[in-house]
């Protein structure tokens, strides 16, 4: 009796684990989720923040000629508030002239010397001139005075009629020499002149050009318009304390706001996708309710390091089919460019596919139990896959590896599949 009723206790302890571990496997497998294979059209999309930006634009630049005068970065002193509508004539920005009013007063200086070089050559030239003109006079006179002598000597002895004439001979010869002196000295003064004026008109076009070139440095709008920040290089906004040189002399920019494009940077991974002529969905953050269309319309062939990006990256601009008013340069847009369109075609979520040794499988749920099935993937993208072959439109799949199949045997594709 004893021993009977220790053999039932046995096997009710038997039924209890075997009915505990059936229920844990059950609790567990109801813990899997699962997901149905739909047939429904497969867009692929390819998705990057962009900046919004104006078709056509004119910019507003300081001084492009500043490289002539040695100023090569000139800083921006102030600047209007970007956004700020601006008429034909208004203030824009003003550039720092610390640099060029140093350079102006040395040109200045230069300027006071040489006019006081002109006008001291000019009155040396006019001294020597009149000096040379005097000597001549004298000469003439004493030519006039000693042929005087010589007619008042016809009762002298011979000998002092030949010194008289010898004398006047001599007077000549240095009458002669003097006027040639006198026109080369005339010559020379002229070229000292020429000189001294030239120097000094060089110097009074450089003073009157600087000074030009200090108008510049108050900037004016070219037309009407809002004032939008130019982008350097590197994708910075210029702002007050930047800096602007010949070679990159704009400030800011007054867009056309009635064509409009989207800038922005697709990953060397992603770029091959991307072509001319893909349409894209954009949005705006500013206006979450917005819904705008576009085309790739540019596609760069060389990448580009950008900041914000550990690999290279490439520009690509869409434009935008709609204006409005109120979008503005340089709003951030979400643009899903459309690479590619399938029409009703089988699909699982990309959680449900799974990798071994090179097979790529999911977990079909059978009428009894879970297999391992082979299957074919065709285009994907962030959220779907295509199946090409091995599934059938509404199996069931999971979306997490369930235990008690992840070492079963997999179900591989007919070599024809």
């Amino acid at each position: 009796m004893k021993k009977n009723q220790t053999i039932g206790l046995i096997i009710g302890i038997v039924i209890i684990l075997v009915a505990w571990f059936a229920l844990k496997g059950d609790e567990t497998q109801d813990r899997d989720i699962t997901t149905i294979a739909f047939v429904s059209d497969f867009t692929d999309l390819v998705t990057s923040s962009g900046e919004l930006m104006a078709k056509n634009s004119e910019d507003i630049n300081g001084p492009s000629n500043s490289r002539q005068y040695g100023l090569y970065n000139i800083k921006i002193s102030d600047l209007v508030a970007e956004g700020t509508y601006v008429e034909k004539g208004d203030f824009v920005a003003e550039l720092d002239k610390t640099e060029l009013s140093s350079k102006l007063n040395d040109l200045l200086t230069e300027y006071d010397k040489a006019q006081s070089i002109y006008t001291q050559t000019q009155l040396d030239t006019t001294l020597e001139m009149r000096e040379k003109r005097s000597e001549l006079e004298s000469l003439v006179f004493d030519i006039k005075q000693k042929k005087i002598e010589i007619e008042q000597s016809i009762y002298e002895p011979p000998a002092t009629i030949q010194r008289l004439k010898l004398d006047l001979e001599k007077l000549e010869q240095s009458l002669a020499q003097s006027k040639d002196n006198y026109i080369i000295k005339q010559k020379q003064s002229r070229a000292k002149m020429v000189e001294a004026g030239a120097t000094l008109s060089q110097t009074r076009s450089k003073v009157s050009s600087l000074q030009e070139l200090e108008k510049e440095f108050r900037i004016m709008a070219p037309k009407n318009g809002m004032v939008i920040y130019k982008r350097e290089w590197g994708g910075r906004k210029r702002k007050t304390g930047s800096t602007i040189s010949p070679w990159d002399p704009g400030v800011a920019t007054l867009p056309d706001l009635s064509e409009m494009q989207s800038k922005t940077y697709i990953n060397e991974v992603d770029i091959r996708k991307v072509k001319q002529g893909q349409k894209v969905i954009l949005g705006l953050d500013a206006f979450p309710d917005a819904s705008l269309t576009g085309e790739v319309i540019e596609v760069a062939n060389v990448g580009e390091d950008r900041e914000d990006s550990d690999s290279k990256v490439f520009e690509i601009i869409i434009r935008v089919n709609e204006s409005d008013s109120t979008y503005r340069p340089g709003m951030t847009t979400s643009n899903q460019i459309v690479t590619k369109t399938l029409e009703q075609v089988l699909q699982v979520p990309l959680e449900a596919i799974f990798n071994q040794e090179g097979l790529t499988y999911v977990y079909l749920k059978e009428a009894v139990g879970i297999s391992k099935q082979e299957v074919k993937i065709g285009a994907s993208n962030d959220e779907y896959a295509v199946i090409e072959a091995g599934l059938e439109a509404d199996a069931e799949v999971f979306l997490t590896e369930p235990s008690s199949a992840s070492e079963s045997e997999i179900n591989r594709l007919s070599a024809d599949s």
